[in-house]
């Protein structure tokens, strides 16, 4: 449920009551709305014409400023003119403290201590975090207090009624609050549509990148294979060399055995042999007749 979202459904009896009510009953009744606990707009109590007439009334025009007092005054303004209102009870005393923090906060988010003693009128620390925890637990604001730094921060809070002439004022704001807003949607647009076309930009350069690599890739293949080929050409069963015919003639006697290296072969094999002694026995020559 939305902050404040039930505070007109109590209203609603005094609303019903009202409209039959006139001079010091519609005056008792007021002090029994700005009493009453959970009761904290009061616009359309007020718009009523038999409460409207109360301000001119002799006797209740005071009753009438103290509804107006609780619709969006403060605190501070009770005490600069006591004589003004009629006396406040101790729950429209706490009551309007509450709405005057609601009031502070839609001011500034941070309300220090030291601010809040002195609007209203608190006498020590203790006190016033007991009325704020208290305006928490009612639902009338959302925040936390920061004891280190002696400081309420405000989260969130609920609306209070306006006074009259303030609209113009919160039109101003809200047409404010509508130009910021297209201006940072504006150029949020532009940064997405910035990042969006430097990625584009990257994709296609990464595509561009990737098939000059392949056609790379695809060339040096080619040639490799090319080279393989030329390679083969000259190629036989003597260990890859290339032979070209007028560089040596196959018909030499001994080419193949050199080229196959059987003389080395052979003479790999002879190694460690002793050579066969001669004969020491002088050979005879015949004499042939």
């Amino acid at each position: 449920m939305d902050l404040g979202s039930n505070f007109a459904a109590k209203l609603e009896p005094f609303m019903l009551m009202a409209k039959s009510l006139k001079g010091a009953a519609a005056a008792k009744l007021i002090a029994d709305a700005t009493s009453a606990p959970g009761v904290f707009v009061f616009a359309e109590l007020l718009e009523l014409p038999n409460i409207q007439e109360l301000s001119t009334h002799e006797t209740h025009s005071k009753s009438f400023a103290l509804l107006e007092l609780f619709a969006y005054r403060t605190y501070e303004d009770y005490m600069q003119n006591k004589e003004g209102f009629p006396p406040l009870n101790a729950a429209q005393t706490t009551k309007l403290k509450h709405l005057s923090i609601v009031s502070l906060a839609s001011q500034r988010r941070i309300l220090p201590y030291a601010d809040l003693l002195r609007a209203l009128d608190m006498p020590n620390v203790r006190e016033l975090e007991d009325l704020i925890i208290d305006a928490i637990y009612l639902d009338v604001l959302r925040g936390r207090l920061d004891q280190k730094q002696a400081q309420l921060e405000v989260e969130y809070t609920m609306g209070r009624d306006l006074a009259p002439g303030a609209i113009d004022t919160v039109l101003a704001a809200l047409r404010d609050w509508a130009s910021t807003t297209a201006s940072v949607l504006s150029t949020l647009d532009a940064k997405l549509n910035a990042v969006a076309a430097q990625a584009a930009s990257r994709k296609d350069h990464l595509a561009a990148h990737d098939a000059a690599l392949q056609t790379a890739l695809l060339a040096a293949s080619k040639e490799k294979s090319a080279r393989g080929g030329r390679g083969g050409l000259g190629m036989g069963m003597y260990g890859g060399n290339v032979m070209h015919g007028d560089a040596m003639d196959v018909d030499e006697p001994g080419l193949i055995d050199r080229m196959m290296g059987r003389g080395e072969q052979e003479n790999i094999k002879g190694k460690g042999r002793k050579p066969a002694p001669e004969s020491s026995k002088p050979q005879r020559k015949r004499n042939r007749f």
